[in-house]
């Protein structure tokens, strides 16, 4: 029984320990603030690519509409350097993605994909779909197109 009872104690610091990590490890920019050159939209297991023709103002609207969302904070960059780098974390244990929003002429070039494990479950798909979906739907998406 006291065995039983020190096995469940180490497995359960070993958990802290493991959530510990995943929330407090650091977040180099330079590691993340990047973007594998496509040109094509692409969904994988940790994430998903996306090219929108946006206009040359793309990356000001996905900044103001990201910057803001929940539990999501700049990395690096911003609009005026024509790249920028966000943390979104998961709501209960704080697992970290990252998204990166380069503006390329018209087009703007999302990638986001996951740091730690193997599948984010669609999470980042949706997550972009719908603050792209969300510039469509802003006030200047009518003028862009033109």
């Amino acid at each position: 029984m006291r065995r039983m009872m020190l096995f469940g104690w180490l497995v359960l610091a070993a958990a802290i320990a493991a959530l510990g990590f995943v929330r407090l490890a650091p977040s180099d920019p330079l590691d993340w603030n990047t973007q594998p050159e496509f040109t094509e939209d692409k969904e994988f297991r940790g994430g998903v690519f996306r090219v929108v023709r946006a206009g040359p103002d793309g990356l000001e609207r996905f900044h103001r509409i990201a910057s803001t969302a929940p539990r999501t904070s700049v990395l690096a960059g911003g609009p005026d350097d024509g790249m920028v780098t966000y943390i979104t974390r998961t709501q209960v244990l704080g697992f970290p993605d990252y998204t990166t929003a380069a503006q390329d002429g018209d087009l703007l070039k999302v990638y986001a994909r996951l740091r730690f494990g193997r599948s984010d479950l669609g999470a980042n798909k949706e997550r972009i779909n719908g603050w792209l979906a969300e510039m469509e739907d802003g006030p200047q998406a009518a003028s862009a197109g033109e």
